[in-house]
């Protein structure tokens, strides 16, 4: 069996198999400041008192502080909600994004079945937890009986071997694996990464990656806990990796399909318009003309990122003609990259620095992009309209390369800057 069917079975309390639909025991369900009104009001249709308020955590993120009357009022709503709730986990002061912020709080942990009213829920599957995105009228049954159903997903194996070059980082990687998947490739499948790449990679890398396997279209990301992760693991719950329940797949588990990939040779990869799996190496689109920068979100907000930023920005000040926005992804995040002195750089770098929270990816506030203009964003989407006008292009790429262009007002690759 791989990890996810038997954590799938753990929660099912019976031996389940792919294809097969069940229903589960949750173990944490989240929802935003977007997504949070419209299950809440799903939930007082059918009932009065939330299963454990212990095992629910709202998080505003998406328009922190609120940017128009609409956000304030769904704000106002969570923010009632949970009063009269007395949700333990409530998190409405610019604490950061959801997916940075459950794991920081030490809300995550391995075998885990977590359900969030977010996409991007699958990034805890680092952690070596089953967790998914899910819609508002499903959180809202969560909320009233901590039970879901699924269909149980085939897996596919995806193997990363090889060193990355100083110039790539694990947003390549990903990249190049949706771009070879395609964005529809892996569709309701469980995305289940390993290798030695993956087994030494620190928890910022295994976060980008398992964050990103909805972009192929997968129900969920997820890794076998190696050491850097059961260390954070311990600071944030305070436990002994041994009190961890730990699945790991079978040795004859039985895949979909399976893929390899070597990233030894691998240059920045960069994810051009308008979709995510248009994926070209940096070479190919070297030059492009860009009007904004975006270092942030929950794919590429960590302190790692804002280091990678901070290397390439030293020294350097932000092309005229180019707006750069970094958001950490979390205040704890912020506080140390204040101590570090990587946000004083930015700032004498001329980037605008903005508080933690989600913002430009999803087009909310604080980068908007109007039309005709081109963004190079560590985010995880390119759609059209995705940070603005119809008519404005999105680029994604790693920290390094988004910190490079900003510099020239192209993309350029880091390499370059470091020859200058």
């Amino acid at each position: 069996m791989t990890i996810t069917e038997k954590i799938l079975s753990e929660a099912n309390k019976k031996v389940v198999k792919p294809g097969e639909i069940i229903e589960v025991d949750v173990d944490f369900v989240m929802s935003h400041d977007g997504t949070s009104p419209p299950a809440i009001r799903s939930f007082e249709k059918i009932a009065d008192k939330v299963w454990d308020r212990e095992k629910i955590a709202i998080i505003f993120d998406h328009n922190i502080p609120a940017n128009t009357i609409g956000s304030a009022e769904f704000q106002k709503v969570a923010r009632n909600f949970s009063k009269k709730q007395k949700l333990s986990h409530f998190y409405s002061h610019g604490e950061g994004i959801c997916h940075q912020v459950l794991p920081e709080k030490g809300l995550v942990e391995p075998g885990m079945v977590i359900v969030g009213a977010d996409s991007h829920t699958c990034t805890y599957g680092a952690f070596g937890a089953f967790s998914t995105g899910m819609g508002a009228t499903d959180i809202a049954m969560i909320y009233a009986t901590g039970k879901t159903w699924f269909m149980v997903p085939e897996s596919f194996k995806i193997e990363i071997n090889g060193k990355l070059s100083n110039d790539t980082s694990s947003k390549d990687i990903i990249l190049n694996i949706i771009g070879k998947i395609g964005s529809e490739g892996a569709t309701y499948k469980s995305c289940e990464f390993c290798g030695k790449t993956v087994e030494e990679m620190d928890v910022s890398g295994r976060m980008t990656i398992t964050n990103m396997a909805i972009e192929m279209g997968g129900k969920n990301g997820i890794m076998e806990p190696n050491q850097n992760t059961l260390k954070f693991l311990s600071e944030r719950t305070g436990k002994n990796p041994s009190e961890f329940k730990i699945f790991k797949s079978d040795h004859d588990s039985q895949y979909e399909k399976e893929f390899y990939f070597d990233i030894s040779e691998l240059e920045p990869q960069i994810s051009c318009p308008n979709d995510v799996d248009n994926v070209k190496p940096i070479s190919k689109v070297t030059g492009t003309h860009i009007d904004q920068g975006f270092i942030g979100s929950c794919t590429n907000g960590r302190l790692e990122d804002l280091k990678d930023a901070y290397e390439i920005l030293k020294g350097n000040e932000i092309h005229s003609d180019v707006r750069l926005i970094i958001a950490p992804a979390s205040a704890e995040i912020y506080k140390k990259a204040i101590d570090l002195g990587y946000i004083n750089q930015f700032i004498e770098s001329g980037a605008i620095v903005c508080n933690p929270g989600c913002g430009p990816c999803l087009g909310g506030h604080m980068g908007v992009l109007t039309k005709g203009e081109t963004s190079i964003s560590t985010t995880n989407r390119n759609f059209k309209g995705r940070m603005g006008d119809s008519e404005s292009e999105v680029y994604l790429s790693n920290a390094k390369v988004v910190a490079a262009s900003a510099l020239k007002g192209y993309i350029e690759s880091p390499s370059d800057i470091r020859l200058e």
